[in-house]
Order: C-alpha cells, then structure tokens, then sequence
C-alpha cells in the first residue's frame, strides 16, 4: 500500500515538472521569437480604428462655400409702357427694339440646326444678348446672371431681360410679357401657343435664357 501511494506521489511529481518545464519552454520560445511578437503588435495596431480627421475636423482646410445675392427682376414696372404689336417677319423692328446691332454672322444655325443670321447686341467679353432668325424660327437670348457674379454683370442681366419681356409683349402681347416672368421664375415653357405665337421652348438655366418662337406654325395651333 505504502508503496502503491509512493509510487503515485512519484507519477503526480513527475507530471508537475513536466508542465512547469513546458511552461518555461514556452516562455523562453516567445522571448527567443521577439519578432513573432511584433508581427502581432503590428497587427493589432493596423486593426485598431484610426479617427477620421476630416470628418473631426471639417473647416481644417479653411474652404467655405461661396455665396452671393440672387438676381430681382422687377417685372412689375416693366410693362408700364404700351406695348405696339410686332410681328415676327419684322425683323428690323425687332432688332431695333434690342438695341444697336454690334456683329451679324450669317453663317449661324438656329434652334433646329438650320441655317441662321445671328444679330449680337453686345460686345464679345460682355453679357450676351442676342437674336437669331430663320425661315422657320425666331429666337432671342441673352445672359442670365448668376448670384456670385459681379454686380455690373447682374446689372446687365436684368437689362437683357426687361428688353426681352418688352419685346415679348410686343409679339405675344401680354401673355408673352407673362411668359417671361416664368422664364425668369426657372419655370420651363414648351410647345404652347402664347398670344397666337407657337413657343418651342423658353427657359432660363445655366447662365442662358433662351425664347424660341416657330414662325411657320399656325397660330391657331394648341398642341
């Protein structure tokens, strides 16, 4: 019996060693593989979330959206003034009532890309102002001004625009002064009779306000 308990007491110390001796293997592996161990720092470190600069930070750059002023164009005052019918053939009237003609190319294109005579109002670096006319169509453009631009520049788009709120009432009556308005309002107008005047298309977006106007469409045309 003495025995059979020595002999155990032997087998449970022997074990012991073995795992205290296993143990220091192991330690001493780690301590002679110091790169292993940094492999995993390194990774652990890759893995951790990294704060979002930008996002903690939005004005670092010091960029701030530009503003400006919307451009006002006071309709109401423009048709204070009769406004005496023009047809659409009369071209020189027309013209006269934009102003002085500064250059004519004739070897424009219309809104159909048929061949037109384009009459410029305004010099080559200012705000545009312009007619282009056809057999089929007549259309009047001119600048739309956006708020960051300079005040001469706004100043001038609303000039363009009275001109043509003038003229179109002189076209189409005072429907057509109307249309401008909604022109002017970002509204888009297309194919619909104004004032007995067939109107492919008038808008105003992107610097440009463009009024087209189908001279060879009957004027009882509702489509």
């Amino acid at each position: 019996m003495w025995n059979h308990n020595l002999q155990t007491l032997l087998v449970g110390t022997i074990m012991a060693v073995s795992v205290t001796l296993g143990g220091c293997d192991s330690t001493k592996e780690d301590a002679q593989n110091p790169e292993t161990n940094a492999e995993s720092s390194e990774q652990a470190v890759a893995e951790a979330p990294v704060e979002n600069s930008a996002v903690d930070n939005p004005d670092l750059d010091g960029a701030t959206a530009q503003q400006g002023t919307p451009v006002k164009y006071d309709v109401s005052a423009w048709n204070a003034d009769k406004a005496e019918p023009l047809g659409t053939d009369e071209l020189d009237s027309i013209k006269s009532a934009f102003g002085k003609v500064i250059s004519t190319d004739e070897n424009s294109l219309d809104y159909a890309s048929n061949p037109a005579t384009k009459y410029r109002f305004m010099k080559t670096d200012a705000p545009y102002l312009d007619i282009i006319d056809s057999e089929k169509y007549l259309e009047l453009g001119w600048y739309y001004a956006n708020p960051t631009d300079s005040d001469k520049e706004k100043e001038l788009s609303q000039d363009h625009a009275k001109k043509a709120y003038q003229l179109s009432r002189r076209l189409m009556g005072d429907e057509g002064g109307k249309m401008v308005a909604e022109m002017l309002s970002n509204q888009i107008i297309k194919n619909r009779v104004i004032g007995g005047q067939k109107v492919e298309l008038a808008k105003c977006e992107f610097y440009s306000c463009m009024l087209v106007i189908n001279k060879s469409a009957a004027q009882t045309d509702n489509s």
